[in-house]
């Protein structure tokens, strides 16, 4: 069967992959209502095209953090990747150099920040999870810094896991050939068999929940990289991000895997994206998987989009290929978008070129009599 879009990737991973570890990429928290709407939600903005504009070129380029990619569509953390494939994460960071994009590796990854920077050049990020024992997290961004990582994506929605009723079924642990990389001799427990999800009970032993947003200054005073605050979903969160000193800001839900019923990422989006008054470059995490999604938060006012489980997906059906293939579908889908909606560069793309059914309603004309 010949792919023709990036959702077709799933079907394809589910019969690939054991149960347990489809189930962990593809699962949402609780009753999954915030899993479905962060798709859901894009159905409910709609486009006004303008035409008879001039369309034969269109830069698609952006620079994220001063650093120029070839797209504002980018990789982000996932973690556990050589569950889907024998390459994992080396796969996706050579099909995101390949893409000429940004890809976000996770500390739970199964390679090491030290391995995927061997694969060759590309801009990297590393996605941080603070551990209780804060030697461990400066040592690990010490390493990420080491091997030419370009920013720290520090996720802020976890103090604990959320109840992700599949992996409590399936007793989720790691298939016992595959580690947490990054942590590989350092003592810090295992991600056992349990009578809950392994990944719950690891969490609430190793990840620190006293993490506030003092920390964020903590983590700048131990790295000159910059610091993405990933995990935004409220005005006021914002606001004080752009006050700790965070360089940007990720909109996420976690994949809707923490908290059920907060808004999908593409609602929360303007409500961030006008709080912060274009001081810090504001992205979106979360429900992208078509070109028109990509302009749709651009639209909106997003300086970029990460894409998760379209990448997951394709690895487990397709390994790098796969990845390659997800990346330039979306670029394709992005482009003609443009095209149709008559922007040549992205900062043609605005509001105007959008309406949402939570826009204030036109008033109707009176009929003539």
């Amino acid at each position: 069967m010949e792919i023709t879009n990036v959702n077709e990737y799933e079907a394809i991973a589910r019969e690939k992959l054991p149960k347990m570890a489809y189930d962990y990429y593809a699962s949402g928290a609780e009753d999954q209502w915030t899993l479905q709407e962060n798709r859901n939600a894009f159905s409910r903005i709609l486009f006004r095209p303008r035409i008879l504009i001039d369309v034969s070129k269109i830069d698609i380029s952006t620079t994220v953090l001063g650093f120029k990619i070839s797209m504002p569509i980018m990789v982000a953390p996932t973690a556990f990747q050589k569950m889907a494939h024998p390459e994992g994460e080396y796969a996706t960071a050579r099909a995101a150099s390949a893409a000429g994009t940004i890809m976000t590796l996770s500390s739970w990854a199964t390679s090491s920040v030290e391995e995927v920077a061997s694969t060759g050049p590309g801009i990297r990020f590393f996605q941080l999870y603070v551990y209780k024992d804060r030697n461990v997290v400066a040592q690990l961004v010490r390493r990420a810094e080491r091997a030419g990582f370009k920013a720290i994506a520090l996720t802020v929605d976890t103090p604990r896991l959320g109840r992700r009723e599949s992996d409590i079924k399936n007793r989720f642990t790691l298939p016992p050939n595959l580690t947490l990389k990054n942590f590989e001799g350092l003592n810090l427990g295992k991600m056992d068999m349990t009578n809950d999800s392994g990944l719950a009970s690891y969490v609430a032993g190793q990840i620190d929940r006293t993490l506030s947003w003092k920390d964020v200054q903590w983590l700048q005073g131990i790295t000159k990289l910059p610091i993405l605050v990933k995990g935004v979903l409220t005005a006021e969160d914002a606001r004080i991000a752009i006050q700790a000193g965070a360089a940007g800001i990720i909109v996420s839900n976690h994949g809707a895997r923490q908290l059920d019923y907060v808004p999908a990422t593409i609602m929360a989006l303007e409500e961030v994206v006008k709080a912060v008054q274009g001081r810090i470059p504001v992205f979106l995490d979360g429900g992208v998987r078509r070109g028109t999604d990509v302009f749709k938060a651009l639209a909106l006012g997003a300086s970029g989009i990460f894409i998760g489980r379209p990448v997951v997906f394709s690895l487990a059906a397709e390994g790098e290929a796969g990845v390659r293939k997800v990346l330039q579908m979306l670029r394709e889908e992005f482009e003609l978008t443009m095209a149709l909606s008559g922007c040549t560069s992205l900062k043609e793309i605005t509001r105007n070129h959008i309406i949402t059914d939570w826009d204030a309603p036109q008033p109707r004309l009176a009929p003539r009599l």
